[in-house]
């Protein structure tokens, strides 16, 4: 049996879109990055989170950034060998890009950008192919934040989930009267709808994208 001293966490997830080999663990002590930031503008403290990537099979920790007091990191994503991730510094005012080289083992900041171009951090997230920031209230729209800046109208019901180069993929749910799913997939420069599926769609740990209908 393996051994993992974690600061506490004690459950893993894999990376989700395109390896089996790696995991992690990151815990919310305070909540997610919207309730860090609600509590940080209510004047009350905000401890930082930690982040674990685990290595399979052998069973390597990495712990990729020390954690800080009032910045909170935000779910990793997985994209050809590197792992990013977000952290906002709330008392630094900035957003943090990182991304770690899975063969190296090292960290580099991708970008840096002033907290206050997002609204608020409400389904602040990365997503891959090519590694995009954006943010999804519940007004209809999408925000691309980075690396290009642009507003996507869309249904209420679209949750955003996938980017794959110029295409994004939402689900849309229906009840009409029966509860039934949509995949909808928009172009990025335009947000035209492309095409929709019915059902919903699954990214395998290989990259295959795998349709349910």
């Amino acid at each position: 049996m393996k051994e993992f001293d974690l600061n506490g966490i004690s459950y893993l997830q894999q990376l989700r879109y395109g390896t089996d080999e790696w995991y992690y663990a990151l815990d919310h002590p305070q909540g997610d990055l919207y309730e860090a930031e609600e509590l940080y503008a209510a004047g009350r403290p905000v401890r930082g989170n930690d982040l674990f990537l685990i290595h399979y099979p052998d069973g390597e920790v990495v712990r990729p950034l020390t954690r800080r007091d009032d910045t909170v990191i935000g779910e990793p994503v997985y994209h050809d060998q590197w792992i990013s991730f977000p952290a906002v510094d709330f008392a630094g005012g900035s957003i943090r890009i990182y991304r770690f080289n899975c063969r190296r083992r090292s960290l580099t900041e991708a970008a840096e950008l002033p907290l206050g171009s997002v609204r608020d951090c409400y389904n602040l997230r990365l997503h891959e192919h090519p590694l995009t920031l954006s943010r999804q209230a519940n007004d209809g729209t999408l925000e691309l934040i980075w690396p290009e800046r642009k507003d996507i109208a869309i249904s209420p019901r679209e949750s955003f989930f996938y980017r794959e180069e110029n295409k994004l993929f939402f689900n849309d749910w229906y009840e009409d009267p029966d509860y039934r799913e949509e995949t909808v997939i928009r172009d990025a420069a335009t947000g035209e709808v492309l095409q929709r599926l019915p059902g919903d769609i699954h990214i395998m740990p290989n990259g295959e994208v795998w349709h349910l209908k």
